[in-house]
């Protein structure tokens, strides 16, 4: 998966500049983040790096690419960053007590978009950030149907006997705008898209699908909303 790590290396380093560096400089002290869909930690650990501290929140706990798996990291960063099993709309956090809450790779697998954004502005403190990154977003809600499609009829083949499962639940799989738009109106978020420059062959994929009569992907840009 080296080739798929080196463009999400990308969305990360535009999160870092962009998102984290800025916050850090305005609050002249470590942030509070809450890192949702954290998997094995890997990005909770990046923060305790900088100098921040984390709660890695997910629904896994297994060792393989759950809670279980951030074990590895204890030791190389002083003591591990608190590991919180639970669902994206339900954040066992306090009120405004996050500086930023960053969806991982992982808003797409919200049930209530809504509901979830809205958890998500209840722990930020006023004037925080909430971040979405590696999370798909179409330019048409056409296009992310048909992405939504071609996943349900090639389940079988990808995922063997796990399809059922993995398919079961009505996750909402991908954003538009007008999604992320008509979600957080009541919530006062304001949002702002940081492009992320990709590797020339992930650049060229829109190209590509238009000579081959084929679906527009996605893109996978920074998505920063700040509320007041």
């Amino acid at each position: 998966t080296a080739r798929q790590w080196g463009v999400r290396a990308r969305s990360f380093d535009v999160f870092v500049r962009r998102v984290m560096t800025m916050a850090a400089q305005q609050a002249n002290q470590p942030l509070q983040v809450l890192d949702v869909g954290a998997g094995n930690g890997w990005l909770s650990y990046r923060m305790r790096e900088l100098g921040h501290c984390a709660i890695a929140l997910d629904v896994r706990t297994d060792h393989v690419d759950g809670l279980g798996a951030a074990a590895a990291y204890a030791g190389t960063i002083g003591p591990l960053f608190p590991r919180i099993c639970a669902t994206f709309d339900a954040l066992p956090v306090a009120d405004g007590s996050c500086d930023i809450v960053v969806f991982n790779a992982s808003v797409h697998y919200a049930l209530d978009l809504r509901r979830v954004l809205g958890e998500a502005r209840r722990v930020v403190r006023p004037g925080g950030s909430i971040a979405i990154i590696d999370s798909p977003f179409y330019r048409a809600e056409q296009a992310g149907q048909q992405m939504v499609g071609e996943k349900q009829t090639n389940a079988r083949a990808d995922f063997g006997a796990d399809a059922d499962a993995l398919t079961a639940l009505p996750f909402i799989e991908f954003l538009t705008t007008e999604r992320l738009a008509e979600s957080s109106r009541a919530l006062d978020i304001v949002w702002r898209r940081h492009r992320v420059r990709y590797p020339l062959w992930y650049e060229l994929r829109p190209l590509k699908a238009f000579l081959n009569n084929q679906r527009a992907p996605s893109r996978f840009d920074v998505w920063v909303g700040t509320a007041p």
